[in-house]
């Protein structure tokens, strides 16, 4: 629930930049150099980007935190299996043999969205935050998947 309530109040914050952004770039525009009329351009090409990031992030964020929900709930979260650093990470030496047998689990079961999103979360745990949202991200498109030809 508070990291809800943290997307919200970010979201929040990133709305009233935008809005700040787009009124700024007005302002600038309305002074009539060219610094300044480039300067109110800039502003109004990068608030609508600013704005399709933020709603891109939500958007991964709420699907992986539901399919997240939905395997807990049914008991499919991997369990912890080695001792982790005071940080809550896969101590290193752990991290490849771990991974590496997610990711034949996962191959093995290339169409399920579950041991994709396992594989996520002991990517994630061993510090890979950019391979760990790769696979989440996979997840999330099979999971999309299994709906529409359900």
């Amino acid at each position: 629930m508070m990291s809800r309530i943290g997307v919200g109040l970010m979201a929040a914050a990133l709305l009233v930049y935008l809005a700040v952004a787009i009124w700024l770039a007005v302002m600038f525009i309305s002074v009539g150099t060219p610094i300044s009329i480039g300067m109110g351009i800039t502003l109004l090409v990068l608030t609508p980007i600013g704005a399709w990031a933020l709603i891109r992030e939500m958007q991964f964020g709420f699907a992986a935190d539901r399919l997240g929900r939905q395997l807990d709930s049914e008991g499919g979260m991997p369990p912890v299996e080695t001792e982790l650093t005071p940080s809550g990470r896969i101590a290193r030496a752990d991290a490849d043999p771990l991974i590496a047998r997610y990711i034949a689990e996962s191959d093995a079961a290339a169409t399920d969205w579950r041991a994709r999103y396992r594989l996520g979360v002991v990517q994630d745990a061993a510090g890979r935050r950019k391979d760990a949202r790769a696979s989440i991200r996979e997840a999330i498109r099979l999971a999309r998947a299994d709906r529409s030809r359900a």
